[in-house]
């Protein structure tokens, strides 16, 4: 089995997304099938087969949501202690060299990124640079735009 990182906020936010398919989501979806179903003629009847399809959407999340959580390593990034490296859960400060932009953004697990909130997976290429380096250090991160060069202004642990 595959260990999937996560935050405790993202592991809540995968448990509340399945707990939500499956005592509400699902028993709509049941309900919207059997009226469809009352209608008669099935191999005919639109409302059946969207119904039946997005029934096969919500058990297929509800698989995955179960098989990540089952897997998951829940890090709690305040119990982190690296010693001022940036690893999975730490907050970054950066500064981009050329501009002087200012940025920061907390590296999280792939299902819990959303960059306008700040936080970037663990497998994007500014995570895969930054992970490992300290405050002061410089990371080179090829970005769409080309490269571009991060100045790690603080790292934090909450």
């Amino acid at each position: 089995m595959v260990t999937i990182p996560l935050t405790r906020r993202g592991a809540d936010l995968l448990k509340s997304e399945l707990q939500r398919l499956k005592s509400i989501e699902r028993h709509a979806v049941i309900q919207a099938i059997a009226e469809a179903r009352a209608q008669g003629d099935l191999s005919e009847n639109a409302e059946y087969e969207a119904a039946k399809d997005k029934q096969g959407f919500i058990e297929g999340r509800i698989k995955e949501l179960e098989s990540k959580l089952a897997g998951a390593q829940v890090i709690d990034p305040a119990q982190v202690d690296a010693g001022g490296k940036v690893v999975f859960g730490a907050t970054v400060d950066l500064e981009d060299e050329a501009s002087g932009a200012k940025a920061t953004y907390q590296i999280v697990g792939d299902d819990e990124a959303d960059l306008k909130l700040g936080l970037i997976s663990i497998s994007s290429p500014i995570a895969r640079a930054l992970i490992g380096k300290e405050a002061g250090d410089t990371a080179e991160v090829q970005a769409p735009g080309g490269l571009r060069h991060w100045e790690i202004v603080d790292v934090r642990y909450v």
